[in-house]
């Protein structure tokens, strides 16, 4: 199941740069995780100041 960007977002941009798989692009307010090309790593979540990535 691919991670999920929630509302905590403060479009950081840190999980884009630690993503191996390059899932994650710039959205509308907040930055979204293309479910297709994730692999379930938890990279993007540990690098999260604000805790908005969650397994989902």
């Amino acid at each position: 199941m691919a991670y999920q960007i929630t509302d905590k977002c403060v479009a950081c941009g840190l999980c884009k740069e630690a993503c191996p798989v390059e899932a994650i692009s710039e959205g509308d307010p907040c930055f979204v995780i293309d479910a297709g090309k994730c692999v379930d790593c938890g990279a993007c979540a540990g690098e999260c100041p604000s805790e908005a990535i969650v397994a989902g």
